[in-house]
């Protein structure tokens, strides 16, 4: 017997996507539950085409205690939460559909991929994965103010179901407002909040007032491992913007600490090696990138050019360099197969083609 689902979600003018979101799918979900929080646009007159069941709620700067309103209206065996600027592409559509009809109860939550950003050849090149189907008996609940999260356990499946994020335009300034004005009434961070607030500091471009928090973060000894490393990453960042490249190699080095080394890491130490022209030593730290194993339903956020294409390009520069074509011309035709439009691809298969015919 297939399962039911509730969907549930969250809005404030959203007039532009919300549409788009809810066709991808109503055919799909059992019930469709929103809560707005204040909207002054079209937004709720849009939501009446898809459903009566509109709730509003009082905005309190919280964005899980919103998310709970709604997941506690829920009435359905589970719930699927969305954002409005998300959307289900037909062939997600077509593996959540089956999901339905096969889904053991046994199963407390599915995660999904969420795919954030592509290529112009249509390849995903960011994305992470989230718990998106929970089971509603559960009563899993949201926790965050900002950057909420659901926290979940039990029998967790991992599917290969994307939910993509079509970007549109939001207030850049609400989030770092509410942890500005957390700050003010006296409240203590917990690692995950001072995490974020980092990340708002660094959007920004705050980047003193960002490493600060990130190393807060840091010492703390608490957060998640993934946001721990990606930490180091971004405050690599920091001080590669204040032009401090000692201490940008410090927090990239850092990173090893905690896991193996990641393929980003890699590059960005070839990278500074790049730029000294010292091709020997930062075509090992590419090398190195090509050969990591990329993670598996990790659920961080993953950059796909580290773990594909970039650290071959940039290996096709180092033994170009150094004058070795054929090696050069080899790692090219690699990234050619993941960038097979790439301008600057065509154009170094050109020019190492014609550099080999001199042999």
């Amino acid at each position: 017997m297939p399962i039911t689902i509730s969907l549930c979600m969250i809005v404030k003018n959203e007039q532009e996507t919300i549409a788009r979101c809810l066709n991808s799918i109503r055919d799909i979900v059992d019930e469709i539950i929103v809560v707005d929080t204040g909207s002054t646009d079209d937004t709720v007159e849009i939501l009446k085409r898809y459903t009566d069941k509109i709730y509003h709620f009082e905005w309190i700067h919280d964005f899980a205690a919103a998310r709970n309103f709604a997941f506690d209206r829920a009435t359905m065996d589970y719930i699927l939460w969305l954002d409005a600027d998300d959307v289900i592409y037909e062939k997600d559509r077509k593996k959540l559909a089956e999901l339905k009809q096969s889904l053991n109860f046994s199963v407390d939550s599915v995660s999904m991929e969420y795919h954030l950003s592509f290529d112009q050849d249509g390849n995903v090149t960011s994305k992470s994965r989230r718990n998106r189907l929970v089971k509603r008996a559960n009563k899993f609940r949201w926790h965050g103010a900002v950057h909420e999260y659901l926290l979940v356990g039990g029998n967790i499946l991992n599917s290969d179901i994307a939910v993509t994020h079509v970007s549109v335009e939001h207030e850049s300034d609400r989030n770092i407002r509410i942890y500005e004005a957390r700050l003010a009434r006296g409240e203590t961070f917990e690692p995950r909040d001072l995490y974020y607030y980092a990340n708002e500091l660094l959007d920004h471009r705050r980047f003193e007032d960002a490493a600060a928090v990130y190393d807060q973060f840091l010492n703390t000894h608490q957060g998640w491992i993934e946001d721990v490393i990606a930490a180091c990453g971004k405050l690599a960042d920091c001080y590669h913007n204040l032009n401090q490249p000692d201490k940008e190699q410090e927090y990239t080095l850092r990173s090893f600490l905690y896991d193996t080394p990641r393929a980003d890491f890699c590059c960005r130490m070839g990278y500074y090696f790049l730029q000294k022209s010292e091709w020997k030593k930062a075509a090992f730290w590419y090398e190195l990138a090509t050969n990591l194993p990329k993670p598996d339903a990790n659920w961080g956020f993953v950059n796909n050019a580290y773990w594909t294409w970039l650290p071959h390009l940039q290996l096709c520069v180092c033994y170009d360099r150094m004058g070795d074509y054929r090696k050069a011309f080899e790692h090219n035709e690699i990234a050619r197969r993941y960038r097979p439009t790439q301008e600057f691809v065509l154009l170094n298969k050109a020019y190492l083609e014609s550099r080999l015919s001199e042999d």
